[in-house]
């Protein structure tokens, strides 16, 4: 193969690897495909997790997530972190988050996530958290967090290069 063939190949992979088709793990409500729930493992004793997820949205209208829960906490809530001046600020977004039409929003480490307070039990590697969203058209819809390790940055052991979010586990609220 010369090196054009080879090149014009290889574009035509990435192409594909990189389209977002839905996979058999993904979850699909309404317009909104979610995708790469995850968290991270916690020491015994914390009372705080982040989720973090990708959600995608395939139709022409926009769609907010408004609220979370889980059995394993006390509390849950979408939670904004931005820096302010040199400081992490870090808060509720009390009016939920917008997905808008075409657009995909990460809930990642060092930026929007889901915020679980009050937890009832330890994270272990290798356990799937139930959680449940709710969504102003979508509804109500349940995904399961994948538990990585307590350091992780990105499902299946950080595949991808982001922030880091400060450790939540020892964290009062």
């Amino acid at each position: 193969m010369n090196k054009l063939s080879t090149l014009i190949a290889l574009a035509a992979f990435s192409a594909v690897a990189m389209s977002t088709p839905v996979r058999a793990d993904d979850v699909k409500a309404g317009d909104l495909v979610i995708s790469q729930a995850w968290s991270r493992a916690t020491p015994g004793g914390a009372k705080v997790a982040g989720g973090f997820m990708t959600i995608e949205n395939k139709g022409t209208a926009p769609d907010k997530l408004v609220a979370v829960s889980a059995e394993i906490a006390g509390k849950a809530e979408v939670h904004e972190m931005a820096m302010d001046n040199g400081v992490m600020k870090m808060r509720p977004l009390d009016k939920g988050l917008v997905i808008e039409p075409g657009k995909t929003v990460k809930l990642a480490p060092g930026g929007n996530h889901l915020m679980l307070q009050d937890l009832k039990g330890p994270f272990k590697q290798g356990e799937k958290v139930p959680v449940t969203l709710e969504f102003e058209k979508a509804g109500k819809v349940s995904v399961s967090l994948d538990v990585q390790g307590v350091g992780a940055q990105a499902p299946g052991g950080g595949g991808q290069m982001m922030k880091k979010m400060p450790d939540h586990s020892g964290m009062k609220m």
